[in-house]
């Protein structure tokens, strides 16, 4: 892989950064092709707890390759569409806790990657937005769904149809990030969150994951079923075991996935 950079540290958090810094990490046919690689190795791999996305350098993702995309017909359109929309829900579906951590600008396909993941976490320099249609187009890579779910229709519209460039603090504030940080501990206070969610069972962390993402999508009383089966599967597990046993002798659990 050449447009992106992998590693996983000894406490099973994983880091993902898109490299092509000369052109603030946009997203080409080549990223795209490195993702999906990457997607074959990681879907499986259960020593991942926890993968953090981010881009090198000063920005997160910039947005699609717009060079790539000139000339495009509507048929090479709807393929480039449908391929990102595929990689995002391939970043959504994966059983463990993603995290985009927003580093810089995060705008168009950056955003839209940002939103396959599961929390977003921001620095305070960052800039976030869907700009497409500043180019006479509109999000493409399942921004106009995703927006729309996760801040609601409204302010969805506002980003969407103005094109607007938007502060962090102004997306959390809209409920889009979870938390800002100063540029300067952004990469400590991205680590704390990505260790604290790796300290927990895995069993337990891909269950509450698939619980939200399921009851998302479907009414609330059938999301309490959905909620209720999976907590009563939690039971049958040696993590919950020990978890419990761990809080009864007040002590810290050691949590095998198991």
């Amino acid at each position: 892989m050449t447009t992106i950079q992998f590693e996983i540290n000894n406490t099973g958090v994983a880091y993902l950064t898109v490299s092509r810094p000369k052109a603030l990490n946009a997203l080409n046919s080549e990223v795209f092709s490195d993702l999906e690689k990457l997607l074959l190795e990681i879907e499986s791999n259960s020593s991942i707890k926890c993968l953090v996305i981010t881009g090198e350098g000063k920005s997160f993702v910039a947005g699609a390759d717009i060079k790539e995309m000139s000339g495009h017909s509507a048929e090479q359109a709807q393929e480039m569409s449908q391929r990102g929309q595929h990689i995002f829900n391939r970043i959504s579906g994966l059983p463990f806790p993603t995290i985009a951590a927003v580093n810089g600008f995060a705008l168009g396909g950056g955003l839209e990657l940002a939103m396959s993941c599961d929390i977003i976490l921001a620095s305070e320099k960052a800039k976030l937005g869907l700009p497409e249609v500043s180019l006479g187009l509109i999000p493409g890579y399942g921004g106009t769904q995703r927006l729309s779910r996760l801040i609601g229709t409204v302010k969805a519209n506002r980003v969407v149809f103005t094109g607007d460039i938007f502060t962090a603090q102004k997306m959390a504030d809209w409920g889009l990030v979870s938390d800002v940080f100063s540029l300067e501990t952004f990469k400590e206070e991205v680590d704390k969150v990505a260790s604290k969610i790796a300290s927990q069972s895995p069993v337990a962390v891909a269950s509450a994951k698939k619980a939200v993402a399921e009851g998302m999508n479907t009414h609330f009383k059938k999301g309490l079923v959905i909620e209720a089966d999976l907590f009563s599967k939690c039971f049958t597990t040696q993590d919950s075991k020990e978890g419990i046993a761990a809080f009864l002798e007040k002590r810290k659990p050691e949590f095998t996935g198991a």
